[in-house]
């Protein structure tokens, strides 16, 4: 469970708040203001504030004075040239900033994005949950021969249980001795060791949580990069959890990125004279493409 009962009556209590206030707001997010979305075994995502909406990043790319100055049509359209023609500043008028409880393995993965403000809970000061991220069976898989990054054949039977056994027992003998390094006892004398030191013997599939802030245009970096399918899962649960609170949050801008991002190809100079070769009726081959072999088979997967 990701929640404990009183972390949920702490949301409940915040969401029956109302404010009045003279701002945009969105409706979709509203609806999603401060409620906790469970990923993976432990994990949580949820928006903490936000500012802007689709009528934002139109009112910034025209500096209008007022939000409705076209039609809902005409707006979208004006957002889907901006996204078409890489038009990034508009997009950053938006922002949004989310609580989220992931492993720490996910997290430094995560934190490569730099473009956001980040506040993590810390372990020199609070002792860290008894909580890990243990994988479903089905998540468990071989190293890809192909991708170095990658996984391949999913683990079975006996292979799996011994992985999942080893996992489980690693992280309980880990946070065992954590505790026991945290606690002094006069009697046995021990002073108990440093919250900063005992936490370097924790795994990094422990859970830690931040505050992460983010504008709009490099969420979408983030989403287009992390919710892609070749993502490793345990990110990508988290960015299609994300993109689902997107949707409902700016859902013109985020139907623009799901068209030329997310389900759109960038193209080199060189794949365009490949389909242009193709069209005119010319057999290509690998080794008359003048690609490598990693450009020609990424460009049979899109272009068989």
């Amino acid at each position: 469970m990701a929640l404990t009962p009183e972390q949920q009556a702490e949301i409940d209590a915040q969401r029956a708040e109302t404010q009045m206030t003279a701002r945009a707001v969105s409706p979709g997010m509203e609806k999603r203001l401060y409620t906790a979305h469970e990923v993976l075994d432990h994990g949580v995502v949820r928006v903490i504030d936000y500012m802007g909406d689709d009528s934002a990043i139109v009112q910034a790319a025209r500096v209008s004075y007022g939000r409705g100055t076209k039609t809902v049509n005409s707006d979208a359209g004006l957002i889907r040239y901006l996204m078409r023609h890489w038009h990034s500043t508009p997009f950053e008028m938006c922002e949004v900033k989310f609580h989220v409880k992931l492993p720490v393995f996910v997290a430094r993965q995560w934190i490569r994005h730099r473009t956001a403000n980040v506040n993590e809970y810390s372990a020199r000061y609070s002792i860290l949950d008894r909580e890990f991220y243990i994988p479903e069976a089905s998540q468990l898989a071989a190293q890809s021969s192909q991708n170095h990054q990658g996984r391949g054949q999913v683990l079975e039977g006996a292979e799996a249980a011994r992985v999942l056994d080893i996992l489980r027992d690693d992280a309980m003998r880990a946070y065992d001795h954590y505790e026991d390094m945290l606690t002094p006892d006069e009697d046995a004398g021990k002073q108990g060791l440093a919250r900063e030191l005992a936490r370097m013997n924790l795994p990094t599939n422990i859970y830690t949580q931040w505050y992460w802030k983010v504008d709009l245009h490099n969420l979408f970096h983030f989403l287009r990069l992390r919710a892609d399918s070749h993502a490793q899962y345990e990110i990508r649960v988290y960015a299609e959890t994300m993109c689902d609170i997107v949707k409902d949050w700016v859902p013109a801008a985020y139907s623009a990125f799901e068209d030329y991002r997310l389900g759109g190809v960038n193209l080199s100079g060189k794949a365009v004279e490949l389909l242009k070769r193709r069209l005119a009726g010319e057999e290509i081959t690998q080794e008359t493409s003048g690609m490598s072999k990693g450009e020609w088979r990424e460009f049979c997967e899109v272009w068989g």
